[in-house]
């Protein structure tokens, strides 16, 4: 798809906008809108700003994990045209014109429309790469992460308005046109799922029924584990392994920190195929005084806490090091047991260990050690753990690639989006002379 740009351009004067059409005008954004602080309406609905999505219901997510204040009375009212601004991530493009009436954080700005423009035009120019820069450079703070954007600075912020009935046609185009990469976008990201879910049950298929369909099987005595091929031992992970958690030495005691150079691994190592390098180190001191455990290369490590109950997490390290808290590491002793095969059987089962773990009694998002010890363990023998071992390496490797490759199209299609709506409400494209296709839906066409 290309399109022609405007027969004549003029320097905005903005440094974050460049050129732009000749005929187009600019408004300070004052002068369109009005903040606004309407607050006591705390039976209406919860909105947030989303930077993919604009203004949402916060309940249309499952993965907003912010929690609102239980006094909701301080809470903004935002009506439909209203500019709502997550000031705090505003430079990230949590910016936008709801379509919906309720209420959001006092944190948050709201603006009360005072002009008749074309609302989805400004909505689309809003959140724009260029006005994301702008936002970006009228933000204030220490720390990039809670930088806040400037009232005052961003009122002055130049509205690049062109002529009604040109904003009305880009909305049409860029709706219809960002509808269609969205169709496309959620495409891939439900074959993603698909890939990922493929990927857990071939992992769970082989390390609870083995490779041969023709062997015979028995009951495991397990009731969710059901029957397993006859030859297999069923056992628990503390009769196999030891099994045990770190600690985080005090930060306050710089003993324990400065100039450390033992390896400290923390949770966010489990999202790792393998750990092959630690990003914190503590000192001798800190091993012996705050009794941290020595795990050695080839151990299983797994999260013990946080939320984390939709997919499973656990890796194995590479490298001698200590963990905190929230991990645990399962060192398996004898010549029985394949840490690649204890590995895929807890990466399979981690949800099964959270459910035990929260039926055993525990009062909080935690596995306990003694969970861990206690879980069933089928364990072929070590040939046949192996060969299992191997072909899991190579399925879940092919699902990796065209999970890979499918993330890799939902990022070309997001660049695409924003630089089509760029393109647009910017005028480095002309598109009055568009017209939608007749007959076809806009995930068709």
């Amino acid at each position: 798809m290309s399109f022609p740009r405007y027969e004549a351009y003029k320097n905005s004067g903005v440094e974050w906008l460049g050129e732009v059409p000749e005929h187009w005008k600019t408004k300070p954004l004052w002068s369109l809108f009005n903040r606004t602080k309407r607050t006591g309406y705390s039976e209406e609905e919860l909105l947030s700003v989303y930077r993919d999505f604009g203004v949402i219901p916060k309940s249309s997510r499952a993965d907003n994990f912010n929690k609102p204040s239980d006094d909701l009375s301080a809470y903004q009212l935002v009506e439909v045209g209203d500019l709502a601004i997550n000031k705090m991530k505003a430079w990230q493009g949590s910016v936008a014109i709801s379509n919906y009436r309720g209420i959001v954080s006092p944190a948050y700005h709201v603006y009360s429309s005072q002009n008749k423009e074309s609302s989805r035009y400004l909505h689309h120019l809003f959140r724009c790469n260029e006005y994301i820069a702008g936002y970006l450079s009228n933000s204030k703070g220490i720390r990039v992460n809670q930088w806040d954007l400037d009232p005052q600075q961003h009122s002055r912020m130049p509205i690049l308005l062109p002529p009604i009935s040109e904003q009305q046609q880009i909305a049409r185009f860029l709706d219809r046109e960002t509808a269609r990469i969205d169709a496309l976008i959620a495409e891939q990201e439900r074959l993603i799922e698909l890939l990922k879910e493929k990927r857990q049950a071939v992992i769970s298929h082989a390390v609870t029924k083995g490779l041969d369909p023709t062997a015979p099987m028995k009951d495991s005595g397990v009731e969710w584990l059901g029957e397993v091929p006859k030859h297999w031992q069923i056992t628990r992970i503390g009769w196999q392994c030891l099994v045990g958690n770190g600690c985080t030495p005090s930060r306050d005691n710089l003993a324990y920190w400065e100039n450390g150079d033992y390896p400290w691994l923390n949770s966010s190592k489990v999202n790792l195929e393998r750990v092959i390098e630690a990003d914190q180190f503590v000192t001798e001191q800190a091993l012996k005084e705050c009794a941290l455990p020595i795990v050695k290369p080839g151990t299983v490590l797994i999260a013990i806490t946080g939320e984390g109950k939709t997919r499973g997490m656990a890796t194995i390290t590479e490298i001698e090091a200590t963990i905190n808290q929230h991990l645990a590491y399962i060192e398996h002793e004898g010549i029985n047991l394949s840490h690649d095969f204890l590995h895929d059987w807890l990466s399979a089962n981690y949800l099964r260990l959270r459910y035990e773990s929260e039926g055993w009694g525990s009062t909080k998002a935690a596995i306990t050690c003694r969970d861990l010890r206690a879980f069933s363990l089928p364990l072929p023998p070590m040939s046949e753990q192996r060969e299992i071992c191997r072909f899991i390496k190579k399925k879940v490797s092919l699902l990796n690639e065209l999970v890979s490759q499918s993330k890799e199209n939902v990022c070309l299609l997001q660049e695409r989006r924003s630089a089509l709506i760029s393109a647009a409400v910017t005028g480095k494209i002309d598109v009055r002379g568009w017209q939608a296709p007749t007959n076809a839906s806009p995930a068709n066409c």
